[in-house]
């Protein structure tokens, strides 16, 4: 199997590898060691960006060369944080941090994904009391279908992935995160994932 490397060793993170572990998978994390995430991008063949989306343009710019025919596969939301800690808005509104991404890394195909959950779903997908939808975008069907398969190795059903398109449908995924702090503060911290009712 295909050496991922995960970028980011936090809640997202740790929680991503050791599920794909688990899954498997041949994983490397990068913690925030000088060089890490450039040794770790260089030896794999996807790449997950798991780091915070505030930062995550400048941090895989820097990995350009690293990140060089592979697939990034993009988690991450890019807000500004509110005074409790929660997201309060955009930081790339009529856009989205994957769409800057493919656009700042034109030969990396980006994939967005497991962006319109808390984390703890994107590992445990059947723990939820209804069927959780997941959506991928990225310019690139080769690479979504490799994300794809991954989805499932993580214990995702095909019925609940999405392709919604091309990388521009991350602005809608993205724009969802602005969901998360009023269902935190109505019903806590309990894992949801956004959901599409057919």
């Amino acid at each position: 199997m295909p050496e991922i490397a995960v970028l980011g060793n936090g809640r997202v993170g740790g929680n991503l590898a050791a599920a794909l572990t688990r899954a498997g998978h041949e994983v490397r994390v990068a913690g925030r060691a000088p060089g890490a995430a450039a040794d770790a991008a260089r030896t794999a063949r996807i790449v997950i960006n798991a780091t915070p989306g505030a930062g995550s343009l400048d941090r895989l710019v820097a990995l350009r060369e690293e990140l060089r025919g592979k697939i990034l596969v993009d988690v991450s939301n890019a807000t500004l944080d509110g005074p409790d800690g929660l997201p309060a808005d955009l930081i790339y509104p009529g856009s989205s941090l994957a769409e800057q991404l493919q656009d700042a890394l034109p030969e990396t195909r980006v994939v967005k994904t497991l962006n319109t959950m808390l984390f703890p779903v994107m590992t445990a997908p059947d723990t939820l009391t209804r069927s959780p939808d997941t959506f991928l975008s990225g310019e690139d069907p080769q690479a979504k279908q490799i994300v794809r398969e991954l989805l499932v190795s993580l214990g995702w059903h095909t019925e609940w992935i999405t392709d919604l398109g091309g990388i521009r449908t991350a602005r809608a995924t993205e724009a969802a995160i602005l969901f998360v702090p009023h269902v935190i503060r109505a019903g806590g911290f309990a894992p949801f994932a956004i959901s599409i009712a057919r």
